[in-house]
């Protein structure tokens, strides 16, 4: 069957989102088809100001409303502390196993040539850059125990060695080939726990 073009247009633009196949798309499309008209106009505007709202901490580039964001502004978390991870996901993963209280720093992707990410498309230098200005003692390597993730781990903990912090790793109670999103909070926890300098 096909679709008024609005409608095909919807499920077109609905498929493009991670995870959402064809099926989905149509599911989703007709479920908003039969949603209250105020009802998907407060969607609509929530999708608007999430993106027109949203941009990167100066400090951290985790997400945020605010800059510095409120982790980095934050006086109770610990100055000393910096967990490096892959995405901003992560952040919200690593907050809800409430182990960990120091700060964070966003790299936004991981090192994979096979999709032609280098280390120089992600804020290594930023993450640099923190830890010349003095302070940071340790820097915990919390990127996903994939291939991609264990590659950036290894560069980072050479790169940062040289500049006299400890550098230390999650431990792996997190399954290989997984994400922090998807992890349990005390999965999260026990990995902290664990972590292991590099």
């Amino acid at each position: 069957m096909i679709y008024p073009g609005p409608v095909a247009r919807l499920i077109e633009e609905l498929g493009r989102l991670p995870g959402v196949g064809p099926k989905t798309a149509q599911r989703l499309a007709f479920h908003i088809l039969a949603t209250d008209i105020h009802e998907v106009q407060r969607l609509a505007e929530a999708l608007l100001a999430a993106k027109a709202q949203t941009v990167n901490c100066s400090v951290c580039h985790n997400i945020t409303d605010v800059d510095p964001c409120r982790l980095c502004r934050n006086p109770e978390r610990d100055r000393q502390l910096v967990c490096v991870v892959e995405s901003p996901k992560d952040v919200a993963a690593l907050e809800r196993s409430h182990e960990y209280r120091g700060l964070y720093h966003v790299l936004h992707g991981a090192w994979s040539p096979i999709a032609g990410v280098g280390p120089e498309q992600l804020r290594i230098k930023e993450l640099v850059d923190r830890l010349k200005a003095g302070g940071i003692v340790e820097v915990i390597l919390a990127t996903n125990p994939d291939l991609e993730g264990e590659a950036t781990a290894m560069y980072l903990s050479r790169l940062l060695r040289t500049l006299g912090v400890k550098v230390t790793r999650i431990a792996h109670g997190l399954p290989v080939g997984g994400e922090l999103d998807y992890a349990a909070d005390d999965t999260i926890a026990r990995a902290l726990q664990g972590r292991r300098e590099m």
